[in-house]
């Protein structure tokens, strides 16, 4: 099997900061190139800079994921600047809390624009392409935590979340017989901006409202853990082609009651 990073193209969505920027930093030091894709712009540059520093080739381009033209210009940007991509990680994300009852249409069209659209449009723009390339290649979606266990209080981001992890059970069937492989990120709390990304990305959707209410405890239980724990993780599955790339240990209790429950409501 040839190494999945070293020479490769590594395409990574909301590549400006957290998580995104932390795969793009372990993709390179395995001698990968890379591709960022944000709408911020000015976050984009900076970090490019810093693993262009590194010695790593970096390309920036802007990319809005809720936009499908935008994220068909950045499969183009890509091919025209590298002729190839092979790990693509459908990866912007925001996350948005409060009581169902309490969110808006315009909370759930942003929400899935970005955290479920943004994947399909992602996988819909690199995936033909890939198969077409013929030289095998990675999916990574991000999900969370949220997507496999319905919690409180985040209810809008837990039904985006829980539709990227279906749709990747999904592709992960179809895409075996192309020698593509297929992972789903679902990490519980991770140190990164994602809070006050959600805040701004909301408010370019409408004026902004007063502080939101925090949720309770029970709705966030677990450990913070920083990036640099989390992309080693996400380099083994890429590497052993899995499926899901769990992050934290308290995880496991959380899917045995889970599971636990669907096996008591068994006839």
């Amino acid at each position: 099997m040839s190494d999945p990073f070293q020479g490769r193209v590594a395409v990574i969505t909301g590549g400006a900061g957290g998580i995104g920027f932390g795969m793009a930093e372990a993709f390179a030091a395995r001698g990968a190139k890379i591709a960022l894709a944000d709408v911020d712009e000015p976050g984009m540059e900076a970090r490019a800079k810093a693993l262009r520093a590194r010695g790593a080739e970096v390309a920036c381009v802007r990319t809005d994921v809720t936009d499908r033209a935008s994220v068909e210009a950045l499969a183009d940007a890509v091919w025209s600047r590298f002729g190839a991509a092979h790990v693509v990680c459908n990866n912007a994300g925001i996350a948005i809390a409060g009581p169902l009852l309490q969110m808006t249409p315009d909370d759930w069209r942003l929400t899935m624009d970005i955290d479920f659209w943004g994947v399909v449009y992602g996988t819909y723009a690199f995936v033909p392409r890939m198969i077409e390339q013929k030289q095998g290649g990675h999916l990574v979606n991000t999900a969370s935590m949220a997507g496999l266990v319905g919690m409180s209080w985040l209810g809008v981001y837990c039904a985006a979340k829980f539709a990227v992890v279906g749709f990747t059970e999904s592709l992960k069937r179809e895409l075996e017989p192309h020698g593509i492989g297929v992972s789903v990120l679902c990490p519980m709390i991770v140190a990164t901006d994602i809070t006050a990304n959600s805040m701004r990305m909301r408010g370019m959707e409408a004026p902004k409202a007063a502080a939101p209410a925090q949720p309770p405890p029970a709705a966030m239980k677990g450990g913070v853990i920083g990036v640099a724990d989390v992309t080693p993780r996400i380099v083994a599955a890429i590497e052993t082609n899995q499926l899901y790339i769990l992050t934290h240990p308290e995880q496991r209790d959380f899917l045995r009651r889970r599971a636990a429950k669907l096996d008591a409501a068994c006839p």
